[in-house]
Parts: C-alpha cells; sequence; structure tokens
C-alpha cells in the first residue's frame, strides 16, 4: 500500500490549510469519490491541519492515491508535525476534550468522517496522523 505523495502541502496557517483542502479534493475527485465523500475527506483535513496551525506552528499535509491488495483505491492523509505532541491521546480523542480554546471536536470529529485513521504521538516529538478515504462501494465491500 506505500505510494508517493501525490502532493506535500506545508502547514503554517489558515490559507495552507484551504489549500490542503483543495488539493485533497481535486484528488478525490480524480479518483471519482462522491461528492459526499470528497466533503468528509477534506473536512477531516481541515480539523487535523488546524491543530497543526494550533498547537505545532508547522507541519505538512501530504496527499496519496494508495491501493489495497483486493484493488480497492483511496486517498491516504499524513499529517505531520514536529510540534509539543499529545501528552494525554485517549483523553484527546474524547467529543468535547480541547486543551485550546477550540470546541474539542478535531481528532475525534476527524475519525468519524473517514475509513481509517490511525495517530502516533508522544509529548516532545510530534504527531503524525493518517486518514484514509476508499472508494465508496468497494469500502461497503470490504
Amino acid at each position: 500500500m506505500a505510494a508517493e505523495p501525490e502532493s506535500v502541502v506545508t502547514i503554517e496557517s489558515d490559507a495552507d490549510v484551504v489549500t490542503a483542502r483543495q488539493q485533497a479534493r481535486a484528488l478525490a475527485s480524480k479518483l471519482e469519490l462522491s461528492s459526499t465523500d470528497q466533503t468528509l475527506l477534506a473536512t477531516a483535513i481541515s480539523e487535523v491541519a488546524r491543530n497543526i496551525t494550533a498547537y505545532a506552528v508547522r507541519g505538512e499535509v501530504a496527499l496519496s492515491v494508495i491501493t489495497d491488495d483486493d484493488g480497492r483505491r483511496g486517498i491516504r492523509v499524513i499529517a505531520r508535525d514536529d510540534g509539543p505532541g499529545i501528552e494525554n491521546l485517549e483523553l484527546a480523542l474524547q467529543d468535547g476534550y480541547t486543551s485550546g480554546n477550540g470546541l474539542g471536536l478535531g481528532l475525534p470529529g476527524a475519525r468519524r468522517l473517514v475509513h481509517d485513521f490511525d495517530i502516533q504521538t508522544a509529548p516532545g516529538q510530534g504527531t503524525k496522523v493518517t486518514l484514509v478515504m476508499w472508494e465508496r462501494e468497494r469500502a461497503r465491500a470490504a
């Protein structure tokens, strides 16, 4: 399932978050994902990319088209930063928890919006969030 990124967007501002969303939508459209799945993916990217600007100041979002062993295609998003990391991941994944001024919907919201979600983080070591949105027909069949 390894794939070279189609694009990498440096995230330093809200404008960069918009760029990452737009590039993901374009890639999802090219893959013929439904407009609903394009919106869900773009929203999930907004959540994780805004966390970069809020907590890490700078990071990146890498977008790749992937294919699994059964031929199912999807878009993998890897959002990573070298920020402070997340001290209590279990707490951070609960609805309503926020360590800043947000609504506490970012990570748990992103997790609900995509088919696959993974997060790797440790205090002082940054954060890496991986999101995957699969083709809908094959996502149901799998």
